[in-house]
């Protein structure tokens, strides 16, 4: 995305100007370009009518109908919790579930954003042991994803699968653990390193009293301990719910849930700044609000600039969505989840309590042939996918029915002219399922 000197100079490093809203110019037009990175980040990917219809409305409506799709949204959130609800229960069935929701919702921004909170209050199969237990926990993050904060943390406070992925299934005044009171302050509120082993203990105090027993979560009032706690400064016979709201309110949460949604969703190859991000911290920290942080961050002229333009490694889960929704059609789920696991994203288990660290991680010689291997088994039509990936078929479907105007409109589709005219020039003799794989698997097609 070119720039001129003045806007990667001065303006890129002033906060007022990155937080105002992208007002297209003839320096910055609202083009193809910006309006694919924009469902790049905001829904893992677009097909050809959703790139054409946000380009036609402008940036503003396009960015509304993300942030409040049209169309009867709740239809389909109760016909997939019906599906769900007949899944199996391991860990591969809701990995399955949640990715065809993934590829087929009218709300992809909803599922991008849970998915972020899936990597924030990280819990795994492998220690869950239930898919049903999993399919609720991921069923809270999406019905919290885009409000407040204090209620999502206040209800994973009293989730089966956090409490047991963070050892934590038993606390009692009389014996009492830390484990789910350290990883409330440290991972999911303050941030490591901005709480204190006292702190923690007192926090742990307000916890007492919960124990997961054959397969619920159960109060005991008689082993809760009912004396003052003080925690953060704050002095009183704090419980659970307290403590939820107490370290909520703490400033370093705001901090912390800011810069790690500017790495999900701005830059992952930069520290950004204090300065830079503090109208944003400032602004969150009045009502912990993930819907109204979205739309200034969704908005900005920083979300709409080189420093923010592919400068995000897709995860696994992203490069495959966002494949299937451009080329239209579903394919098989579980060879699907088998994929994402061998590319290091075994959704529905992530590797430890801080998620998956994503960035450069995710390209390894191991896991840049595990890509390039699901590019070639999706576009495959006598392979394990079957041939349902067509993009011929697509093409013509959109009025691009001859070779040169179907390879067109796929370069345009998936990489928006960020290639040189002579890799073009080498593919042109490609078929258009060659010419797909090719594109798939381009270093730039790897970059949100």
């Amino acid at each position: 995305m070119s720039m001129d000197s003045h806007e990667a100079g001065v303006q890129m490093t002033d906060p007022a100007w990155a937080w105002a809203p992208y007002r297209p110019d003839a320096r910055r037009p609202w083009d193809l370009r910006r309006v694919a990175h924009l469902y790049r980040r905001a829904a893992f990917g677009a097909n050809w009518e959703q790139l054409q219809r946000a380009l036609a409305a402008g940036p503003q409506p396009a960015i509304d109908r993300l942030l409040e799709p049209a169309g009867d949204v709740a239809a389909f959130q109760r016909t997939y919790d019906e599906y769900e609800a007949t899944a199996g229960d391991d860990g591969e069935s809701v990995s399955g579930w949640w990715l065809r929701r993934m590829i087929e919702s009218p709300h992809p921004l909803l599922e991008k954003i849970t998915l972020f909170w899936h990597n924030h209050f990280a819990a795994g199969i492998s220690k869950v042991g239930s898919g049903d237990w999993m399919r609720r926990y991921v069923q809270l993050l999406r019905a919290h994803a885009m409000g407040p904060l204090e209620p999502l943390v206040r209800a994973t406070s009293h989730n089966l699968a956090v409490l047991l992925w963070l050892d934590a299934t038993a606390n009692s005044r009389e014996k009492l653990n830390e484990n789910f009171a350290r990883g409330l302050l440290e991972l999911y509120c303050l941030g490591p390193g901005k709480s204190s082993p006292q702190n923690v203990h007192e926090a742990a105090r307000a916890q007492t009293g919960w124990f997961i027993e054959r397969g619920s979560l159960r109060y005991f009032e008689r082993l809760h301990d009912p004396g003052p706690k003080t925690i953060f400064g704050q002095r009183g016979n704090w419980t659970v719910d307290d403590l939820a709201r107490i370290a909520v309110a703490q400033p370093a949460t705001s901090r912390w849930i800011v810069r790690k949604l500017y790495r999900w969703l701005v830059s992952e190859t930069e520290d950004p700044s204090d300065a830079l991000l503090a109208p944003l911290v400032e602004s969150y920290a009045k009502d912990h609000d993930m819907a109204r942080l979205l739309g200034v961050v969704l908005r900005s002229n920083r979300f709409f600039s080189a420093a923010a333009y592919r400068q995000r490694v897709k995860s696994p889960v992203e490069l495959a969505v966002g494949t299937l929704r451009g080329l239209e059609r579903l394919v098989p789920m579980p060879p699907l989840v088998e994929d994402l696991a061998a590319m290091g994203q075994n959704l529905c288990d992530p590797p430890t309590p801080n998620g998956w660290e994503g960035g450069r991680t995710w390209i390894t010689a191991a896991t840049m042939i595990s890509r390039n291997n699901l590019a070639a088994a999706l576009l495959d039509p006598t392979g394990r996918y079957g041939e349902n990936l067509d993009p011929q078929a697509v093409a013509g479907r959109h009025g691009y029915g001859d070779r040169d105007s179907a390879q067109t409109w796929l370069w345009d589709l998936f990489l928006q002219g960020d290639v040189s005219p002579a890799v073009r020039t080498m593919a042109a003799s490609s078929t258009l399922r060659t010419l797909a794989y090719r594109i798939i698997t381009l270093p730039e097609f790897q970059l949100a």
